[in-house]
């Protein structure tokens, strides 16, 4: 298939341009499109994505824009094409098309997406849109940092659904001949062709252990079978799954699979999409599915990188790629260029990250967590922790040499000083008195605190990190597509997020007015 053009030519009369002009406003993103689609989303920036020759595909720009207020109004793809084949807007927004231009079957934007993620730039329809932003001199070299649950598309499994559904799901991968030998060394009696659960007294504790016990040891059987052997991929992948399933669930006692007393540090939680995971983004609130990172240039409030993670991944994981662009050292023509500057919560002031920004060079706005102690005795701040000496001096003026660790760290433990201590009760209920634990980024971690006291450091937090809350909310104020994932898997939600953040900058930039101005360059009106 041949890439296809754009009409450049609307009709006379039949054009939406007509219709639409005087009826919305100059800085909505349907005139800010109109203006500048085939600026922003030309043609020939999707034409590797297609054959020299072929039947002519639908222009790749009008899909382009599709694709964007699809993911601004939170459309499914057949609710898109419909809202294009009879929403003046949408057409008019597509380079002024006329009233009968014809429409396209939601397949398009199926293998649109395929095309993208199967090319060298997946996400350029994001990335184009902070190119025009930094043309316009939008982007300059501050960050701040948050990120957002995404509830996943699938229901999570409890312990057999997931055993069974691994089961299941490894047959359906097999080959007629494979399948067959597998299915012989089942002896549960289960034939794991349909998803229901076995019909039990679920009120029988009996009952249930026995379940569990007996398709476990269906599962532990097929692996048995497959061990050693030479598999396709997918029934590879299929007997990996069911092993990590297996695994993370169950434990032996007395020679009978039970389900464990524990919870596995990173559960697969489901099988359909087994890269979500179980996350918390408070202490009290918890989500199964993923985070959706972002860095938004504070000033203009454009999205400039996106990630998606596990649910159950930290927030500072993805920051270092999401400050790419502004941890490398400024090009020789940009030598003079004002240092980078990071702002974040107490969720990205972590050891790893304060270090890598301060070997940057970059201005820390990142708030670090104040230490604490059970039962409000002295915390960690309260002692003088001396890395140059390798010493730690408690509240009662008694020192203690740091013993190093192999991690970088060390601990200083005060043993039996604490014994005669008059402010022990106050420090510690040990035995052996208080251990001070020294991180491997200890003086980075020390700094951050410092300077979340500090009001002057202070007010500019709090005058600039509360952007990007804002942005979050635009980002997910439709449930389908923004706070719940449209897409199963990591990377199509990932690329769904970048093309949702794509469609928010567009708004964005038009409110704040953006304008082509001739060979690929950009500014902002005046005013």
């Amino acid at each position: 298939m041949a890439v296809g053009r754009t009409p450049m030519q609307p009709g006379l009369l039949s054009s939406t341009v007509g219709f639409c002009e005087g009826r919305l406003a100059p800085n909505s993103i349907y005139a800010v499109l109109h203006r500048e689609c085939r600026a922003l989303f030309p043609d020939e920036m999707f034409a590797d994505l297609f054959a020299e020759d072929g039947r002519r595909s639908v222009p790749p720009m009008i899909v382009a824009v599709v694709m964007v207020l699809q993911r601004l109004e939170g459309l499914s793809d057949r609710e898109a094409v419909e809202r294009f084949a009879f929403d003046v807007r949408w057409k008019y927004a597509a380079g002024g098309l006329d009233f009968d231009h014809p429409g396209f079957v939601h397949t398009v934007l199926v293998d649109m997406r395929a095309r993208l993620a199967a090319s060298a730039r997946p996400n350029r329809i994001f990335e184009r849109t902070v190119e025009v932003a930094a043309q316009a001199g939008l982007v300059g070299r501050r960050r701040v940092l948050d990120s957002a649950p995404i509830y996943d598309a699938v229901a999570t499994q409890d312990t057999i659904t997931l055993i069974r559904s691994a089961i299941r799901g490894l047959l359906r991968a097999a080959d007629h001949v494979l399948r067959a030998e597998l299915r012989a060394v089942i002896s549960s009696g289960d034939a794991y062709t349909s998803t229901d659960k076995p019909v039990i007294d679920w009120t029988d504790a009996a009952e249930r252990e026995a379940l569990i016990d007996s398709r476990a040891r269906d599962g532990f059987a097929l692996l048995t079978v497959l061990d050693g052997r030479a598999v396709p991929g997918d029934v590879g992948q299929a007997a990996r799954l069911l092993a990590t399933v297996l695994g993370q669930d169950l434990e032996q006692d007395g020679g009978v699979f039970k389900i464990a007393r524990k919870v596995a540090a990173d559960r697969v939680i489901s099988t359909v999409d087994p890269e979500a995971r179980h996350g918390h983004k408070t202490v009290r609130r918890s989500f199964d599915g993923y985070k959706g990172h972002v860095a938004e240039e504070p000033d203009s409030e454009v999205i400039t990188a996106t990630e998606v993670t596990a649910g159950n991944a930290g927030d500072a994981e993805p920051a270092a790629d999401l400050l790419a662009d502004v941890l490398q050292p400024p090009a020789a023509e940009q030598a003079d260029q004002a240092r980078a500057e990071v702002y974040g919560d107490a969720a990205y002031g972590t050891g790893p990250l304060l270090a890598e920004l301060d070997d940057a060079g970059a201005r820390v706005m990142v708030k670090v967590q104040a230490a604490n102690a059970p039962g409000g005795r002295f915390s960690k701040d309260a002692f003088t922790i001396d890395l140059e000496a390798g010493q730690v001096t408690c509240p009662n003026q008694m020192t203690a040499a740091i013993r190093p660790k192999s991690d970088g760290g060390g601990a200083a433990c005060f043993k039996t000083a604490c014994a005669a201590c008059p402010l022990a009760a106050q420090c510690t209920t040990a035995r052996n008195g208080r251990v001070i634990t020294i991180g491997p980024h200890e003086e980075h971690l020390a700094r951050g605190r410092a300077r979340s006291a500090d009001p002057v450091w202070l007010a500019a937090y709090r005058a600039t990190r509360p952007k990007v809350e804002r942005k979050i909310a635009h980002l997910m104020r439709r449930r389908h597509g923004g706070r719940r994932a449209r897409v199963r898997g990591r990377a199509k939600i990932a690329a769904d997020f970048s093309l949702l953040a794509a469609a928010v900058n567009v708004a964005r930039l038009g409110v704040l007015g953006i304008m082509s101005t001739g060979s690929d360059k950009w500014a902002v009106a005046a005013g």
